[in-house]
């Protein structure tokens, strides 16, 4: 009776963490059709980024788009320019905090870039990052961008 009971707790004990534990890894979103939500519209920014897919970058930037960084602020086109010198060797995105207001997400979360821009290294991060992506008919397009060092210390 004493090895029937075990052996019951030993299933029941195994079949918990089983399904505690994924067996698959998340799919990452590898195109603006496979997008879900805030952090999936950043992590394929970010992939056309480092590809260097300007077009597709363009296509999902707003008009009036408006990038804040502590070197200055740039409309959509100086920001285009200032990335076109990136040379990304790695990036990582984590942190993720995603807020949902109508038709608008916003995204905040840390970056940390391993690379140059216009053959200098960039600056050590990690970086906290802000953007804010908008439904325009069936595309999102950012609005806004922010990034600030996470070393910065604010009264």
């Amino acid at each position: 009776m004493l090895k029937a009971w075990v052996g019951c707790a030993l299933v029941l004990a195994l079949a918990v963490e089983w399904t505690g534990c994924t067996v698959w890894r998340e799919s990452q979103p590898g195109a603006w059709t496979d997008i879900t939500g805030g952090e999936s519209m950043e992590r394929v920014f970010w992939k056309e980024v480092k590809a260097k897919d300007w077009v597709g970058v363009e296509q999902h930037l707003a008009g009036n788009y408006v990038f804040s960084s502590p070197t200055g602020v740039y409309d959509a086109a100086e920001a285009i320019g200032r990335w076109k010198e990136l040379e990304i060797q790695d990036y990582s995105l984590g942190d993720f905090q995603v807020e949902q207001s109508g038709n608008a997400y916003i995204v905040t979360y840390t970056v940390t870039v391993r690379g140059t821009r216009a053959g200098q290294p960039l600056p050590t991060g990690p970086f906290r990052a802000m953007t804010v992506w908008q439904q325009v008919a069936r595309n999102w397009v950012a609005i806004a961008h922010s990034v600030t060092p996470l070393t910065s210390k604010v009264p």
